[in-house]
């Protein structure tokens, strides 16, 4: 079993990435394999939706996007983490999102995401909020915690002290470990998938 982190700060080793770390070593402690995934501090253009991916099968940007796409197979979970800017998600990181959850969808469906959030004072709720909505397009359980999964501090050494958050990562890599393997004992059992529909659009202007 394996989760795949991405650290949507553009600081490599920030308070986000302190955050993540305290995840991932908790899903090693359980027997799961963690990966950070660095999105970095270069540019991530936003989706212009059109509709390339569907034929090639990847976004036509050759960049971050792609990259995460080709692991995003191999993971059983995800945990997307971001600092919060203004009350919201890291840009470049909402400009990544939708890119990847347009372009590789079908990657998500059915496999357990999490999300984390670092700030300094306020605007984690609004900034975890909006990530979370990204599960709820693409039949993926929700992973949570013992509160809301959020660190405070304005530098690692910051996030270090706030002890209360960094059990709230500990407890969520236990959560997400815990469901992954309760995943892997009903595929096991011969519990199928939940069965899907076939999609109907409809729309409300006619």
């Amino acid at each position: 079993m394996k989760v795949l982190l991405v650290n949507g700060s553009p600081r490599p080793k920030g308070c986000t990435f302190t955050a993540l770390s305290e995840v991932a070593s908790e899903l090693e402690r359980q027997g799961v394999e963690a990966q950070i995934f660095q999105l970095g501090a270069q540019p991530v253009a936003g989706c212009i939706a059109c509709g390339k991916c569907a034929i090639l099968g990847q976004c036509f940007r050759d960049d971050k996007v792609n990259e995460f796409l080709s692991l995003a197979s191999e993971a059983d979970g995800f945990v997307f983490g971001s600092p919060v800017y203004f009350a919201s998600v890291a840009g470049q990181l909402e400009c990544f999102l939708d890119r990847v959850f347009y372009a590789g969808g079908e990657l998500f469906t059915n496999k357990p995401g999490a999300v984390v959030v670092s700030c300094r004072r306020g605007g984690a709720s609004a900034a975890f909020d909006q990530l979370n909505k990204y599960f709820g397009i693409r039949n993926m359980p929700v992973v949570s915690s013992n509160y809301w999964n959020q660190v405070h501090g304005f530098t690692p050494e910051d996030v270090r002290q706030d002890l209360e958050g960094l059990a709230t990562m500990r407890q969520l890599g236990r959560n997400m470990a815990w469901m992954l393997k309760c995943f892997e004992a009903g595929k096991k059992a011969g519990v199928p998938l939940p069965e899907a529909e076939p999609t109907v659009r409809t729309n409300f202007i006619r």
